[in-house]
């Protein structure tokens, strides 16, 4: 599968199982997603490879989960990076990780405000 902003047929799958919930899915993601990035950013900042790769890990799965593929796999990179403690390749794979998560977020919005009342 080709790396996409969002899968919709991940997003029509946890619109079935959540039904009602479905919008405060979205609306959790986005928010645990920005404490997320920040723990990554955090890491970078203190040179923490470990710290690094378990932040990138776990952003990695929430990712995933929401079928935002394309920043699944940047962060699974990141995940790989701090792995290695190749710290010098973080500053530009966490520019493309928040540069595609602002693409997300309006993306999720978008998705969010199709279910108000």
């Amino acid at each position: 599968m080709p790396d996409i902003h969002l899968d919709d047929a991940v997003l029509a799958a946890l619109q079935d199982v959540m039904e009602d919930e479905y919008p405060v899915l979205l609306d959790t993601f986005v928010a645990d997603s920005e404490e997320r990035l920040r723990l990554i950013q955090q890491a970078e900042r203190e040179a923490d490879a470990q710290a690094l790769r378990l932040a990138a890990h776990s952003f990695k799965g929430s990712c995933s989960n929401m079928g935002a593929t394309l920043l699944a796999s940047l962060c699974k990179q990141l995940e790989d990076a701090g792995r290695r403690e190749a710290l010098e390749l973080a500053p530009e794979l966490i520019e493309q990780i928040e540069r595609e998560f602002a693409i997300v977020r309006i993306l999720l919005k978008t998705e969010r405000q199709r279910y108000r009342i």
